[in-house]
């Protein structure tokens, strides 16, 4: 159905656009409140943090550190909103993290390998531990949560023969540089990075222009858009955050390599979810896997693939990690599976599958990040930064819920 603005200048004695559009978008709102909800919820925490450190939480040098800290949170909570989405879950995610953090260790400081093809390895051994997960899930129909709860435990075993139990380090210096470098500087400022504040601005400008052409296709063909005031302030702001924050880094030693490479995925993984086939034959296993089988849907090879691609992802996710740590310990991962499993369930993917967005996922992961920066900062223990977490992510499960039954 076409917006009310857009109705009140094609009908005769219609009221103007601008009267009309309070209403239309209060009722947009209300029909999207989980999505702008979870956005106002990160800018809320954001500025409660900001102001309860004193300013300290959005210093460059904690900005950048906070993008660090949560990179391979990012990476995994992608893969694992696809296997949420389609109905299952992954427990072991971050034992294989751990697992192939200790492979790149093997093969680059104890053999001696390059990092490009210890890498690829690595990136190979994630897809097929995900591979023998999904075919028992997949054709075995062995629910998922014990098939996962196994691999968690194995994995962590594997970890610890591989590193005999001792930490393994450090790595080559242009290893490192996956989680600890950043773009260079082209343009030589001594104390702006240049480079890193105008591909923010170019990024923050290339997402307005596509969500103004996307806008206007769906108008094209008579859907329902996000109502013009409403549409502009949303990306008017959001661009403006993004200049900021790309501004601040900039001001430090610029864009991380890693920020570089959760963007590239991020763009990959809205358009496979949004634009592709077998984005939507995901959301249809998920949401009715009956009705989707028969509709011609291979469930069975579907739901194998999603495992195939978290597995791919956790084991980026362990190369970040270990090259942020510049070393593999046997406790690597311990714990990722809660944060990355509760960054999409706050993100507002749903327990019971078929729902959930890729920026949903993304901004799950990062209140997950900004509360446990911001907590450490304030000197809140470990004991009641986890009461607090889970918390929240019961409370975000009550409002999912509460909307799949009203």
């Amino acid at each position: 159905m076409p917006e009310m603005s857009a109705v009140s200048e094609t009908e005769p004695g219609a009221r103007s656009g601008a009267a009309s559009s309070s209403p239309s978008a209060a009722r947009f709102l209300k029909q999207n409140l989980r999505e702008y909800g979870m956005l106002l919820s990160l800018i809320a925490i954001m500025g409660f943090f900001q102001v309860m450190t004193e300013g300290t939480l959005l210093q460059p040098l904690n900005l950048t550190n906070l993008v660090l800290q949560n990179s391979y949170i990012v990476i995994m909570a992608l893969g694992m909103l696809l296997v949420i989405v389609s109905g299952h879950i992954d427990l072991s995610v971050g034992s294989v993290c751990g697992f192939i953090g200790a492979l790149a260790a093997v093969l680059m400081v104890e053999y001696g390998w390059h990092f490009l093809p210890a890498a690829l390895v690595c990136l190979v051994a994630g897809g097929v531990i995900g591979a023998a997960q999904g075919w028992f899930v997949a054709y075995f129909k062995i629910p998922s949560f014990i098939v996962t709860l196994a691999g968690m435990l194995v994995f962590k075993g594997l970890a610890l023969a591989l590193l005999q139990g001792q930490s393994v380090g450090p790595f080559p210096e242009e290893f490192q540089k996956l989680s600890s470098g950043f773009i260079p500087d082209l343009l030589d400022g001594s104390e702006m990075r240049w480079t890193s504040l105008l591909l923010g601005v170019a990024v923050a400008l290339a997402i307005a222009a596509v969500a103004w052409r996307e806008r206007g296709r769906h108008k094209l063909h008579g859907m329902e858009v996000e109502p013009t005031v409403l549409f502009v302030a949303r990306n008017t702001a959001f661009a403006a955050i993004l200049v900021a924050l790309s501004w601040l880094m900039a001001s430090y030693k610029g864009l991380p390599n890693v920020l570089v490479i959760m963007f590239v995925l991020m763009v990959a993984y809205e358009f496979v979810t949004s634009r592709t086939t077998i984005g939507r034959r995901i959301y249809a296993l998920g949401g009715n896997e009956k009705a989707a089988r028969l509709s011609g849907i291979k469930t069975e090879r579907l739901a194998f693939m999603t495992f195939v691609n978290m597995g791919v992802l956790a084991a980026l996710a362990g190369l970040v990690f270990a090259a942020r740590l510049n070393t593999a310990t046997p406790k690597a991962g311990l714990g990722f599976e809660l944060d990355v499993i509760a960054a999409c369930f706050i993100g507002g993917a749903s327990a019971s599958g078929g729902v959930g967005r890729v920026m949903g996922a993304v901004i799950g992961a990062f209140v997950m990040g900004v509360m446990n920066n911001g907590m450490s900062i304030l000197g809140i223990g470990i004991d009641y930064q986890q009461v607090i977490k889970g918390l929240v992510l019961l409370a975000a499960v009550c409002v999912d819920v509460y909307n799949k039954n009203k």
